[in-house]
């Protein structure tokens, strides 16, 4: 096939989609540009299904390739691409969960599609442009599936939307929201909003599905005249016995399924089931029963395992999203919009900086927070340049959370996930780093998961940054509604806190997070053929509802932050310079201020901002004061009339000079020296002799002249007339002062004394 090419003007740039010419072995590859933006999209589904599988087996990947950018690699000794960041991750997972609902989940041949990003413009973000190229990549490869779908991000500028932003509008947006869905439904949403008020969110969500609509019609006009043909699965010549096992397997599904479908009801709504342990057990039994029907029909151990697999599961949610459609009914008894029982509790651990815990049913967190100095910030590095990260939340969701057995292997995708919308949610209430220059890491762990254990971070990661005192305005609570809903959305209903047996077919887990003022975190993903525009404000005001509640349990176990850090926290201790004496501080090969540092036997750190925002922090309030003092000394400017004490350090025929900070000295003329004529300054005074001087001028060049006279502090040297000159009296006036001195009274250069700052 020769390459074709689809291009429509979209949102201020031109579209483009190419295909036919690259990666022609795959399924299917396109390359789609958007500005100067461009991403490959590759797309190849196995031959054959995979034995024992009783899931849709998807792989998607995103990959961010450097040279996207024109960028080595930073780190000195790898250069390759490695491990993919955190933020290729979290765009993987959103093109996968836009994706995942319109494959046929019965087919069993694995499918990957790649994403590769090839080239940015540092003006049109790449991940829509992935999404669409994902899209369109699917279109045109044979799978079934149901799209294709179109996405669009939505930004608001002084409260005018905007889509598609640009890099620099997205620094002026108080929403960033990407939205993702076929014509007028909504599949996949991911939101961050600076506490904006929920009608807004709303609003802006709604607009994005009508502005998607360019690219959508794009594809589809590629997909019409490409024509692709759907990919059978291969078909094996099978003998007349397999032919005949076949037939006797569909029936037997048909005839378990006819005898199970009236049982269901009885057993799994007979009780109220409030634990996890109890539905499953209801599970169990409706397995239990099905097993025990088809022994007693003589059906063989392995046929009784495959029927159970095919069947059981696929009723249960049946059942369960029909009670809640047609009577209102949850299996553990709960009203539609009725959240699970809520603990919420705040120190709970000695010693660490702030703690919580936070329960929401059988779902528990335990947050951890610790401070540290600013410069323990995190540097990332991708296709989007370098850039540094001072709020960090790390999300652990280990095995027995659930109640199994797992090797613990590093932290996974879904880890990545949860921890970073969690991060966004509470990310727009932090105090800026002029208020609080601390790094702050949440450590979130998940000790019971059944139902949004994210959201269940997002409160308790609220809870103990105000037990660790960081200053958050406001709290931040977040809750997951759900979905029960018939295939063809004829009848749906929109259920509050969702758990285990609820998230089935036809369901979805809209997750929302905000303040009592307004919302900072939306994500969506579905099982369903997506949310229409009323189902998507119903979501969000029955989400609202939920978060006030919960807001008001948080506010119960602690009204607000911690007015005193923990004694266990470091302490920040912050000035500001002219930044033209940062160079003085550092010193040559950062000699002087890790001269500081050792001075304090490595205690403290010191971070030092372009703007000459200068913060000291350790642990040690004595050694914090001794940087602070040593690093206030040699950025001291001295003005005229300032009395110090200092150590005379060199003595000349003109003078002596007196060091007043470690890296700051002026010169006491000896006509300055007493109230009386000394000829020499070395007949009235030593090095090392302390004495009290005043700053009496400081010249164009910065330099530092004083007198001695006129202080009390120095009379005690005059009493006995020391250093008087035989043939002379007091000098009425000083003479005009001399400017052939050298740098520093400790050095032998003879050129014009500064001051070394």
């Amino acid at each position: 096939m020769s390459e074709q090419i689809f291009k429509t003007e979209w949102l201020g740039h031109e579209l483009t989609i190419k295909t036919g010419r690259i990666a022609l072995q795959a399924d299917a590859s396109v390359t789609v540009q958007y500005g100067e933006t461009v991403a490959m999209a590759n797309v190849v589904q196995a031959k054959n299904e995979r034995e024992g599988v009783n899931f849709f087996p998807l792989m998607v990947d995103f990959e961010e390739k450097l040279y996207a950018a024109g960028i080595i690699k930073g780190s000195q000794w790898v250069k390759r691409e490695g491990r993919p960041t955190d933020q290729s991750v979290l765009t993987g997972r959103m093109i996968d969960r836009a994706i995942r609902p319109l494959f046929n989940q019965d087919d069993r041949r694995d499918i990957q599609v790649i994403v590769s990003v090839l080239a940015v413009d540092n003006e049109n973000d790449y991940d829509v442009v992935s999404l669409i190229a994902a899209s369109a990549a699917l279109a045109i490869s044979g799978i079934d599936w149901a799209g294709p779908i179109s996405g669009v991000r939505i930004g608001r500028i002084d409260g005018q939307f905007v889509f598609n932003p640009s890099y620099k509008q997205q620094a002026l947006s108080d929403l960033d929201i990407i939205v993702s869905g076929t014509s007028g439904r909504l599949l996949m949403l991911e939101a961050a909003a600076t506490d904006i008020a929920d009608e807004i969110v709303s609003e802006a969500i709604i607009a994005g599905l009508d502005k998607m609509q360019g690219a959508l019609d794009l594809i589809n006009e590629m997909k019409a005249k490409l024509k692709p043909e759907l990919k059978e699965k291969t078909k094996e010549l099978k003998t007349s016995e397999e032919l005949e096992t076949e037939e006797t397997r569909k029936k037997l599904l048909s005839d378990s399924t006819a005898w199970l479908k009236p049982l269901i009801p009885g057993i799994l709504f007979d009780a109220s089931y409030y634990t996890k342990k109890e539905r499953k057990a209801a599970v169990g039994e409706i397995k239990k029963q099905l097993d025990q029907h088809l022994f007693d029909q003589k059906i063989s151990r392995s046929e009784r395992q495959w029927v159970i697999g095919k069947i059981v599961e696929t009723l249960v949610d049946e059942e369960i999203t029909r009670a809640i459609l047609e009577k209102n009914h949850r299996v553990d008894g709960r009203k539609l919009t009725e959240i699970r029982p809520l603990l919420a509790d705040t120190a709970i651990l000695p010693r660490v900086h702030g703690s919580s815990l936070f329960s929401r049913g059988e779902t528990q967190v335990m947050s951890i927070v610790t401070l540290g100095a600013p410069g323990l910030e995190q540097s990332l590095e991708g296709i989007e340049g370098a850039s540094k990260k001072r709020y960090m939340h790390h999300y652990n969701f280990p095995p027995y959370s659930v109640g199994e057995v797992s090797p613990l292997r590093g932290t996974g995708r879904r880890e990545i996930g949860h921890g970073a919308l969690a991060e966004k949610a509470i990310m727009p209430l932090l105090p800026t780093k002029e208020e609080f220059p601390y790094t702050i890491r949440v450590v979130s762990e998940t000790l019971g998961s059944n139902g949004s254990s994210s959201m269940a971070s997002t409160c308790a990661s609220t809870l103990a940054l105000m037990d660790a005192g960081v200053p958050l305005k406001k709290p931040v609570a977040g809750i997951a509604i759900g979905l029960a809903s018939l295939p063809d959305m004829s009848q749906w209903k929109i259920i509050t806190d969702i758990q285990d047996l609820e998230d089935g077919n036809g369901g979805m887990d809209f997750k929302i997070t905000g303040t009592d003022t307004g919302l900072t975190a939306i994500q969506l993903d579905t099982k369903s053929i997506g949310l229409d525009a009323t189902m998507i404000k119903q979501a969000i005001s029955q989400g609202r509802t939920a978060l006030n509640e919960i807001l008001t349990v948080l506010k119960n176990a602690i009204a607000a932050p911690r007015p005193e850090l923990s004694p266990y926290a470091p302490r920040i201790t912050s000035f500001s310079i002219n930044p033209e004496k940062i160079g003085a501080i550092i010193g040559p090969g950062g000699k002087t201020i890790n001269g500081i540092i050792d001075e304090t036997g490595g205690t403290v750190s010191i971070d030092i901002e372009d703007d000459g925002l200068v913060m000291v922090c350790g642990n040690d309030a004595e050694m914090v004061a001794l940087a602070l003092n040593r690093l206030q000394d040699i950025v001291k400017e001295f003005k005229v009339g300032d009395e110090v004490k200092g150590k005379v350090v060199r003595l000349l025929d003109f003078g002596a000079f007196v060091a007043l900070t470690p890296n700051q000295d002026g010169m006491v003329h000896v006509s300055e020296l007493a109230p009386y004529r000394v000829e020499k300054p070395s007949d009235f005074i030593n090095v090392g002799d302390e004495v009290s001087v005043k700053v009496r001028e400081v010249d164009s060049q910065g330099r530092i002249n004083l007198t001695m006279k006129g202080l009390a502090a120095n009379e005690h040297l005059w009493k006995e007339e020391k250093g008087k000159s035989q043939g002379g009296s007091s000098f009425e006036k000083s003479p005009a002062r001399f400017n052939n001195r050298p740098t520093s009274s400790r050095g032998q250069s003879s050129r014009p004394f500064r001051p070394r700052s």
